[in-house]
């Protein structure tokens, strides 16, 4: 399997893994919290099969990819990204981040620029601040993200669980989500390492992205669904889509958090349309 190493720790290389398919203009995926570049996979097959190269890496702690002790915050993440990025010699990228891989991405575009990028996607993405401030008092108080430190330390497994529920809508009338898809989430999640997953949650609900935004200078396509349980459109994306400049928002009725799972199709003709503009 490929890996990059993006330094050390403990005298031990941190290795990022990645899958990388088909050829073509590139395109970058970054990963919700607790996945892993396996949750892209709907995205990746529909692409790669349409011209495109397609690359998803597990962020170190998740997945395939290094259980660091330290590094699981923005800046680390954004910082792998670009490592990935340089190591592969990516020119003219599209990159795609779903949820706290909407974050990576932010923070990627602020740190690094756009040199090689050509176009962003934010998809039920965390910025610009999920956290109730002074200044985003749309956010969700910071209790809220106590109770998910608490269930994760309580028993993540569990956590996971029942969490698949409102990531996929399942808890929604009329909205079936198969088991298969549930364990799969579970799966993905307990691959996570048990620190990264818990101090990932800071990481996702207090860092400020607002600046990241302003700095975005390529065409940027947002999608977010309007019955989002875990990142909820009116402190995410109505926000985001008027701080980056000229952004395109496009906002799925009565779709979930998950939705590149639960709405894959419509995620993808929407992605390809963009990809193509």
């Amino acid at each position: 399997m490929p890996y990059i190493t993006v330094g050390k720790e403990n005298n031990a290389d941190i290795q990022i893994h990645y899958k990388d398919w088909g050829t073509g203009q590139p395109i970058v995926f970054s990963h919700g919290w607790p996945l892993s570049a396996d949750a892209w996979e709907d995205q990746m097959l529909f692409l790669a099969s349409k011209g495109y190269r397609c690359i998803a890496h597990d962020r170190r702690g998740h997945g395939k990819s290094s259980q660091t002790w330290g590094g699981n915050e923005m800046n680390s993440y954004a910082d792998d990204l670009a490592k990935l990025v340089e190591a592969l010699d990516l020119q003219k990228a599209v990159h795609v981040g779903h949820s706290t891989g909407g974050g990576e991405v932010a923070r990627y575009i602020g740190r690094h620029g756009t040199k090689r990028v050509a176009k962003a996607v934010l998809i039920s993405a965390v910025p610009p601040i999920m956290l109730k401030t002074a200044a985003n008092p749309g956010g969700l108080p910071l209790a809220e993200f106590d109770k998910i430190r608490a269930g994760v330390h309580a028993d993540r497994s569990q956590y996971f669980k029942d969490l698949a529920t409102p990531f996929y809508g399942a808890n929604k009338p009329g909205k079936p989500v198969s088991q298969g898809l549930r364990d799969s989430f579970w799966l993905q999640g307990m691959l996570c390492g048990f620190n990264a997953a818990y101090d990932c949650i800071k990481a996702f609900s207090e860092t400020d992205f607002t600046e990241d935004l302003k700095k975005f200078d390529v065409p940027t396509l947002i999608i977010h669904g309007d019955e989002d349980q875990i990142v909820p459109i009116g402190a995410a994306a109505l926000l985001s889509s008027k701080l980056v400049k000229n952004a395109q928002l496009k906002i799925y009725k009565g779709a979930p958090h998950g939705i590149c799972s639960t709405h894959k199709d419509q995620v993808n003709a929407d992605l390809l349309a963009f990809l193509k503009q």
